[in-house]
């Protein structure tokens, strides 16, 4: 079996170590924190490391959950060991060390993944076959609300690199095409020094529009996804991993009392088969390591989603909207 571990045992490091514990070969964890790190090592029986590269020599893949700021040093040093990587999202915070981190994998022969987790869920699966099969009809819009109260685990970026990157990236995945222009207004109420809350507008090369809404301030969680088709509308929960596909038609109709018009309403809720994205991304890429294929999110994937991110930020700030083919990040 492949030889695994995890670089960086915060929140969402840790959640990576249980599944390679579980579904893989654990061989190690890292960390700069001595005491958090060695506690999960531990738990999971396996070595502990506070310097990444003593655990790189003993590696064959592995997932790096550290802060942004430091994706793509630890990165870098993995791909140059010859290590495949999957990176948490986003792959890096500028395009310039994401481009260089996708060169430097393809020159080494390695696999690198990035951790875009929503693809991994069964309601995006479920949505990207439909439309494949043309079941709902040709894709007019779609819609993500992605809202929640301010996570203390995040403090080196905003709520758009964040949390709004899944949907774009979600987003691009469906339309199935690239994104024209980007339009956002966003901004942060003091919780944080960066975006707290944003609203960004999305225009494809295909015609398709898109949107997104993201916030740190909202006191529940919401996760959610909808297309306007030309035969349905489909509303997606990622956390119920259900689907709502609906239609209707106007049966009666009277000009002169509105109130009393009547529709014929065809709807059916699909419940999926419950699996964690995250334990389908990481045997995604160890399969894209053992079969030497693709995974299902490539580093280019994770570069055009921080891209658009990027130019959203951008947009924000200037107050204008900001078209992809002249925007360098």
């Amino acid at each position: 079996m492949l030889r695994t571990g995890v670089i960086g045992v915060g929140s969402m490091g840790q959640n990576h170590v249980r599944i390679y514990h579980e579904n893989a070969n654990l061989v190690g964890v890292a960390d700069l924190d001595k005491e958090a790190v060695k506690k999960v090592a531990e738990r999971y029986n396996t070595k502990y490391y506070t310097d990444y590269k003593k655990l790189l020599k003993n590696v064959d893949a592995v997932s790096i959950a550290v802060p942004t700021a430091l994706h793509y040093k630890v990165a870098m040093n993995a791909i140059i060991a010859g290590k495949h990587v999957l990176i948490e999202k986003p792959i890096c915070s500028n395009i310039g060390d994401g481009e260089k981190l996708i060169q430097r994998a393809d020159e080494q022969g390695v696999v690198l993944a990035v951790g875009h987790v929503e693809r991994y869920n069964p309601v995006v699966r479920f949505a990207k076959e439909a439309l494949k099969k043309k079941q709902f009809g040709n894709i007019i819009s779609i819609s993500a609300r992605r809202v929640s109260s301010y996570p203390s685990r995040i403090k080196d970026v905003g709520v758009i690199l964040d949390m709004g990157i899944h949907d774009i990236d979600v987003i691009r995945y469906l339309a199935n095409s690239e994104i024209k222009t980007v339009y956002a207004l966003a901004g942060s109420t003091g919780n944080t020094k960066f975006d707290d809350h944003a609203n960004i507008l999305l225009s494809f090369n295909n015609k398709i529009s898109g949107f997104v809404e993201v916030n740190w301030l909202t006191p529940m969680k919401v996760r959610t996804l909808s297309m306007t088709c030309s035969k349905n509308f489909v509303e997606a929960d990622y956390m119920k991993q259900s689907v709502k596909v609906s239609s209707s038609k106007l049966v009666d109709y009277n000009v002169k009392d509105l109130f009393k018009t009547s529709f014929e309403f065809d709807e059916r809720e699909v419940f999926l088969k419950k699996e964690e994205p995250l334990k389908n991304e990481i045997t995604d890429f160890l399969n894209a390591v053992k079969k030497k294929k693709k995974p299902l999110v490539t580093g280019k994937d994770g570069l055009k989603a921080l891209r658009i991110a990027l130019a959203a930020t951008k947009s924000y700030k200037l107050g204008r909207q900001i078209t992809m083919r002249d925007f360098d990040g």
